[in-house]
């Protein structure tokens, strides 16, 4: 059965069929040219579709297909590589909230850094910042530039960090790690999303999985309901590979620092109910290296604390290994950006893997202070605000110092049903709160 969520049927099922030729799977040509005949106007909602749907099911995965890819945590865990899963953390309190603090105010500024030029590609970018006379990007962009979104975002009015999903998963992490504790289940964060999260307000892999568990979770009775994360994040989700997982990594590693297997696993059960592998996989390879950050500030070395936490035969880690080759051929980001873009060019701007590598970018060609990372990773383009919110936090942690945040006077206003305006020292308090209760278990 096809029905609507982000998109419509015809629009769901042509993704579905991109993707699963992306997962390995063999879809037959004349399934290819069927959906390709489609007009979306006039056939979005043609039963034929139904007919489609149904053979993609149970497609043969190709013979030559090389990798190992599953979705649940002990076989993802078989296949990763050796790590050190336990780093240890011996800071004191006072240096936690100081690192959490960093950690707020970076994924702030990268996130409000990278949120009017969401989508664009580098080159465009690039293009803008050259005829302004303002390459390369040193400050917030400004809002006189046709094409540019979000103008209170731009540098001309900037005085806070304005309403933005990848601010408001991060804050749904730190009201499940208060109301449940780190015993927290799958269902127990879809159900933070209903309570606190705008429908609307969701994207892609996200709006797909929420309406799935919507269905099979009765608003009374057990937790959960019939839903099942099998269920939730395969079901009419062709986007089960974006970004959208890794983007929700960072309070998982914020509150377990120097823990990189913890931090994945907590990651994990987040991701599992909305993405599938590499969607997986992209989770909790950011968050094992955040909480990494906190004790080892080595870029190259970080990289490989997320790397051990995801199987070593995955796309995604295929593709980190990669990056760490070109850094050493590459002597410019740009250089680096040309092989990424040539290589992954068949995959969504809003992809996990294309996504990682310009965050993993960021940190081998950054100089580790919030300003400079973050505006590599908008320089990179795609997922521009995702990408700089993931590098501004990882960055925030081992330096806190920032230029770009006394723009945001500290300050997160949410649309997010239960937080009023925030005072990013208010949100490290309650973080390091969280930390606290952990650690004395």
């Amino acid at each position: 059965m096809l029905i609507s969520g982000w998109a419509a049927p015809l629009e769901l099922l042509k993704a579905e069929i991109q993707q699963l030729q992306e997962e390995g799977f063999d879809v037959p040509e004349e399934i290819r040219s069927r959906c390709a005949a489609f007009e979306v106007e006039k056939d979005s909602w043609t039963p034929e579709l139904e007919d489609i749907f149904r053979r993609l099911q149970n497609l043969p995965m190709r013979p030559d297909w090389p990798y190992e890819e599953p979705d649940g945590l002990e076989e993802i865990r078989k296949l990763r590589p050796d790590g050190p899963r336990h780093l240890g953390f011996n800071g004191t309190g006072r240096d936690l909230l100081n690192r959490y603090h960093g950690a707020w105010r970076g994924r702030a500024v990268g996130c409000a850094l990278g949120k009017p030029v969401e989508g664009k590609s580098r080159s465009w970018i690039h293009e803008m910042l050259v005829e302004q006379g303002e390459w390369e990007l040193n400050n917030f962009f400004r809002s006189d530039y046709p094409g540019i979104w979000c103008p209170r975002s731009c540098r001309e009015n900037i005085c806070c960090m304005e309403p933005d999903d990848d601010i408001h998963y991060t804050l749904i992490g730190l009201r499940v790690m208060e109301e449940k504790g780190i015993d927290f289940q799958w269902f127990d964060v879809a159900d933070a999303w209903n309570s606190h999260l705008p429908y609307n307000k969701l994207c892609t892999a996200e709006t797909q999985a929420i309406l799935n568990y919507n269905m099979l979770r009765p608003r009374t009775g057990v937790p959960g309901g019939n839903a099942t994360p099998g269920f939730t994040r395969s079901f009419n989700n062709p986007y089960r590979e974006w970004i959208g997982a890794a983007i929700r990594a960072d309070f998982w590693g914020y509150a377990v620092p120097g823990e990189p297997e913890l931090a994945a696993s907590l990651a994990y059960r987040d991701a599992c109910w909305t993405h599938t592998k590499n969607g997986i996989y992209a989770e909790m390879f950011m968050a094992a290296l955040i909480s990494g950050a906190f004790v080892e500030n080595d870029p190259e070395k970080l990289i490989r604390i997320g790397l051990s936490e995801i199987p070593a035969n995955c796309r995604l880690a295929e593709a980190v290994r990669k990056s760490l080759e070109w850094k050493n051929e590459c002597a410019s980001w740009e250089q680096f950006m040309d092989k990424v873009d040539t290589r992954y060019c068949n995959l969504s701007w809003v992809h996990a893997i294309n996504n990682m590598q310009i965050v993993v970018m960021a940190l081998l060609y950054g100089n580790f202070t919030i300003d400079r990372n973050t505006a590599l990773a908008v320089m990179g383009g795609l997922d521009t605000d995702c990408n700089g919110a993931t590098v501004g936090s990882i960055t925030g942690i081992i330096n806190p110092e920032s230029v770009f945040a006394g723009r945001l006077n500290d300050t997160i206003e949410p649309e997010f049903i239960g937080e009023n305006s925030c005072r990013m020292l208010e949100l490290a308090e309650r973080t390091l709160s969280v930390h606290k209760k952990i650690a004395i278990r």
